[in-house]
C-alpha cells in the first residue's frame, strides 16, 4: 500500500489549534458543567472520556430538532464527524458511511462495512435499518474497526441506538407537531412500575403523515406523489429480581408511502448544475411510485448476577416485508424531459425475510484492575427478495425481466477482551475474535414470453480473526491519551444482476462475487475536560489500510449492480469534537473532521453512465463492454473531505419556564456519487441549518416550539442514476412547522 501524506498530521494539529483557540474565549464563572456522556461502546457502560475510541454521541435534546418535521434517518448525515448519509430509497435503505467507508449497493441482500445495532441487536439486512427514531436516550456512533464486540462487517465503525428504558417511577411524554404540506407527527411514551420493586413497563409510540405533494404534469394529476403515512410502537418490560434482570423488547413498523421520486434530465450535461426545468414539486413520469414497509421484531436480554461475575444473554428476532416500485428513466421516452431512449420502471420485493441472533457474554465485575468479557455469538438470515425490469413504455405493467434470489447466511463467532491497569495512569486494552461465516446463495431469473431462464447458484464460507489493542494514558484527572490498533473485514458478498443473458444453466463463476475486505487502522488521540468541566475537546487522528475493498459499479447503461475488489485503498484524518459552557444558560458544540480516501489498484476498469455524461477519468475502450473509466487514484464514492457541524442552544428564564432558542447546522463539501468521476455526477458542498424557538415550563408539563428545516433553502444534488439519462435526487426542501410538547 502507499503510506498517506504527512502532511494530515500538520492539517491535525493546525486544526486542533483553532479549536483549542477558539475554546479559549473567557468562561464566565457559574455552577452549571456539563453532563457526563455514559456510553456502551465497549459493552460495558463507561465515561465517553475514559473509553479508547473515536465515539461520538447525538443526545435526544439534538435528536428532537434534527429530527423534527417526519425527517428519516438520511437526517443524521454529518450531525456527528465523519458520518455520511445518502440512500436512493425513500425513509427506508438508509446507506452509512464512516471515515469515507461505505456502500451504495441497493440489492436487497447487499451488506455494509458500518454495523447497525438497535438495543444491542444487529439489523444486519439494510431493509431493517430504516427504523425511525423515537423515545431515543442517545446515539453513539463508533468510528473505525469495531470487530472485536461486535463482528464482521464493521471495519468503518457501528452505529448504536439505545432507546429509553423501563424505570420503576412512572414517567411519559406526549409530542404533537404540525407543519407544511400538511405533515403531521405525533409521539409519546408512558412507563412506570406494573409490579412495586419487581416489574416495569415502557410504552413508545410514533406517528408521521404528509400529503402528496409532488404534481405528475404527464397523467395531469395533481398530487400525485411524496406524501407517506407511518407508525411504529416499542413495549419493553423490565424485570428485576434477586440477582436476575431481564429486559423484554417487542417493535413494529408500518410505511406506507412514496418511493424516491426521480427526475430525468435534472442534471444539465456538462456539469453538475440543476437543470432550468427541474422542480422539487412536480415529475413528468408515466411509471409507477410505491413504497410499502412492514417490519416486527423481539428481544429479550438476561443479565444474572453471579456473585461478582455478570452473564449476559441477548436474544434477538427480526424480520421484515418491503415493496418498492419507482420510475428509474425519471419521465417518458422519446417526450422527456430531455431526451429519454426508452422507459424503464423497476421493483423489488422482500417477501420472506427472518433474522435470528443470540449472544452469550460472561463478564467480572467493574473497578477491578483487570475487566474482562468473553462471549459467543450467533446469526442466522434467511432472505427471498424478487426483483422486477419493466420495460414497455406502451404499458408499464408488463415484466420485462423477473428475478428470484434467495440467501441464507450463519455466522457464529466466539470473543474476548479486557482491559488491563498497568499503572494508576496507564491502561492496557486488548481483544480477539474469531468469526466463521457460510453463505448459500441462489437465483433464478426469467424473462416472461422468452424461452428459457437463467439460474445459479453458490455457496461461500470464510473465517476471519480480527482483534484490537489500545493503551489509554492519564494525563491529568481530565485529560486522557489514547493509541489504538484495529483490524476488521467484511464478509463475502453475492449478487446476481449480471445474469443479464438467457441460456442453460450456469455455475457461481457468472454471478458477481466480492472476496472479503480486511482492514487496519491506526489511530491516536486525546479526550480533554477543561475549564473546570465546562468544556469538552476531543480530537483522534487515524490511517487506514484496507486490502480486497469491496465496492459496488452501479448502474452504466446495463443498470447493473456488479461487485468488485480494488487491491487495496487508503483513508486518513481527524475528528474534532467541542463542547463548551460559557454561561448557565449558553451551550455550544462543534464537530469538525478531514477524510481522505483513494482507490489503490491499477488494473481496475469499470463501465461507464449511459445518458451522455461527461466521464473525467481515463478511459480504455474494451470490446465487449464497451467504454471502462480507469478508477485508480479516485476517492472513495459518497465520502465527502470535510464535514462540520455547529449547534447553540441559549436559554432564557422568565417567571414560569424558560424561552429557548436552539439553532444547528452541518456542512459537508463536494461529494462523488459514483466509482468513476464525470462532469455530472457529484454534489457541490452543501450547508443546512435548522432553528427552534420555543418555551418550556419549569416543571416541563407544557412546552410549545416553531421550528424550520433547511431555514436557507438549499438546493443541492444527493444523489443520481448514472443509467440512460442524467436523473438527479436532491435534498429535502425547507420545512416549517409548531411542536407541542408535554413532560409528566
Amino acid at each position: 500500500m502507499r503510506k498517506g501524506n504527512p502532511s494530515h498530521l500538520r492539517l491535525l494539529a493546525g486544526a486542533a489549534s483553532l479549536l483549542a483557540l477558539s475554546a479559549a474565549a473567557p468562561v464566565a464563572s457559574a455552577q452549571a458543567v456539563l453532563d457526563e456522556i455514559i456510553v456502551t461502546a465497549t459493552k460495558r457502560a463507561e465515561n465517553q472520556q475514559q473509553v479508547p475510541v473515536s465515539v461520538g454521541t447525538i443526545s435526544d435534546d439534538k435528536l428532537n430538532s434534527v429530527m423534527s418535521g417526519g425527517v428519516d434517518l438520511l437526517a443524521l448525515s454529518a450531525q456527528v464527524p465523519s458520518l455520511y448519509a445518502e440512500s436512493t430509497f425513500a425513509r427506508t435503505f438508509p446507506r452509512f458511511y464512516i471515515r469515507g467507508l461505505g456502500n451504495s449497493d441497493f440489492d436487497l441482500n447487499s451488506t455494509q462495512p458500518v454495523g447497525l445495532v438497535i438495543d444491542e441487536v444487529v439489523q444486519e439486512n439494510p431493509l431493517l435499518r430504516g427504523f425511525p427514531i423515537f423515545d431515543t436516550e442517545r446515539v453513539e456512533v463508533l468510528r473505525g474497526p469495531q470487530g472485536t464486540l461486535f463482528g464482521r462487517n464493521t471495519p468503518a465503525g457501528t452505529i448504536s441506538f439505545v432507546s429509553k428504558k423501563p424505570t420503576q417511577e412512572t414517567e411519559g411524554y406526549l409530542s404533537a407537531s404540525y407543519g407544511r404540506k400538511n405533515t403531521i407527527g405525533a409521539e409519546g411514551a408512558i412507563g412506570g412500575a406494573l409490579i412495586d420493586g419487581v416489574l416495569s413497563a415502557r410504552l413508545s409510540m410514533k406517528y408521521d403523515r404528509k400529503d402528496n405533494f409532488i404534481d405528475n404534469t404527464f397523467t395531469g394529476e395533481k398530487d400525485a406523489i411524496g406524501g407517506f403515512s407511518e407508525t411504529a410502537a416499542r413495549l419493553q418490560l423490565m424485570y428485576e429480581k434477586g440477582p436476575l434482570t431481564a429486559l423484554f423488547n417487542a417493535h413494529a413498523r408500518d410505511l406506507d408511502g412514496s418511493a424516491r421520486v426521480f427526475v430525468a434530465n435534472a442534471i444539465t450535461k456538462g456539469n453538475n448544475n440543476l437543470s432550468s426545468t427541474f422542480s422539487r414539486n412536480s415529475v413528468y413520469q408515466n411509471g409507477q411510485n410505491d413504497l410499502d414497509v412492514s417490519s416486527q421484531g423481539g428481544s429479550l436480554k438476561l443479565e444474572y448476577d453471579l456473585d461478582g461475575l455478570l452473564l449476559t444473554s441477548i436474544t434477538g428476532y427480526e424480520t421484515a416485508d418491503v415493496y418498492t416500485r419507482g420510475d428509474i428513466d425519471g419521465g417518458v421516452a422519446g417526450r422527456g424531459p430531455g431526451f429519454i431512449p426508452f422507459d424503464s420502471e423497476t421493483a423489488d420485493a422482500l417477501p420472506d425475510h427472518a433474522q435470528w441472533t443470540q449472544e452469550l457474554r460472561l463478564s467480572n465485575a467493574d473497578g477491578e484492575r483487570l475487566r474482562w468479557q468473553t462471549g459467543l455469538f450467533y446469526f442466522n438470515e434467511d432472505v427471498t427478495a424478487y426483483g422486477y425490469a419493466y420495460g414497455n413504455a406502451s404499458d408499464p405493467r408488463n415484466i420485462f425481466v423477473f428475478t428470484d434470489s434467495r440467501q441464507e447466511t450463519k455466522t457464529w463467532a466466539v470473543f474476548g477482551q479486557a482491559s488491563y491497569d498497568l499503572t494508576e495512569q496507564v491502561v492496557l486494552t486488548g481483544g480477539v475474535r474469531y468469526n466463521d461465516e457460510e453463505k448459500d446463495f441462489s437465483v433464478v431469473r426469467t424473462m416472461p414470453g422468452v424461452p428459457g431462464s437463467t439460474r445459479g447458484n453458490a455457496s461461500l464460507s470464510d473465517g476471519q480473526v480480527t482483534w484490537d489493542v489500545a493503551l489509554t494514558y492519564k494525563a491529568t484527572d481530565d485529560i486522557n491519551l489514547f493509541t489504538r490498533v484495529a483490524n476488521g473485514y467484511r464478509a463475502p458478498s453475492i449478487q446476481s444482476r449480471p445474469l443479464f443473458y438467457f441460456g442453460p444453466d450456469i455455475n457461481r463463476d457468472a454471478l458477481s462475487i466480492a472476496k472479503a475486505e480486511t482492514l487496519m487502522s491506526y489511530e491516536a488521540g486525546i479526550k480533554s475536560n477543561l475549564w473546570e468541566r465546562k468544556a469538552r475537546l476531543n480530537v483522534t487522528a487515524f490511517y487506514t489500510d484496507i486490502n480486497n475493498q469491496q465496492f459496488t459499479a452501479v448502474g452504466g447503461t446495463s443498470n447493473n449492480n456488479t461487485l468488485i475488489n480494488a487491491d487495496g485503498g487508503e483513508g486518513y484524518g481527524f475528528e474534532a469534537e467541542l463542547e463548551l459552557l460559557p454561561t448557565e444558560n449558553l451551550l455550544l458544540t462543534g464537530g469538525l473532521s478531514y477524510n481522505h480516501t483513494e482507490i489503490q489498484d491499477k488494473t481496475l476498469r469499470i463501465p461507464v453512465c449511459g445518458g451522455g455524461c461527461t466521464v473525467t477519468d481515463p478511459t480504455v475502450v474494451n470490446p465487449v463492454l464497451g467504454t471502462l473509466a480507469v478508477l485508480d487514484g479516485n476517492s472513495f464514492p459518497n465520502a465527502p473531505k470535510w464535514i462540520l457541524s455547529a449547534t447553540a442552544r441559549y436559554g432564557i428564564p422568565v417567571s414560569t419556564g424558560e424561552v429557548y432558542v436552539f439553532t444547528d447546522w452541518n456542512y459537508r463539501s463536494k461529494v462523488n456519487f459514483f466509482l468513476y468521476t464525470s462532469k455530472e455526477f457529484y454534489s457541490d458542498s452543501k450547508l443546512e441549518g435548522g432553528l427552534k424557538v420555543g418555551y418550556v415550563s419549569d416543571d416541563e408539563k407544557f412546552g410549545v416550539a416553531v421550528f424550520g428545516r433547511n431555514i436557507t433553502n438549499e438546493k443541492s444534488l444527493e444523489g443520481a442514476i448514472d443509467f440512460n439519462n442524467l436523473t438527479g435526487i436532491v435534498n429535502e426542501a425547507p420545512f416549517y412547522g409548531v411542536e407541542i410538547t408535554s413532560k409528566f
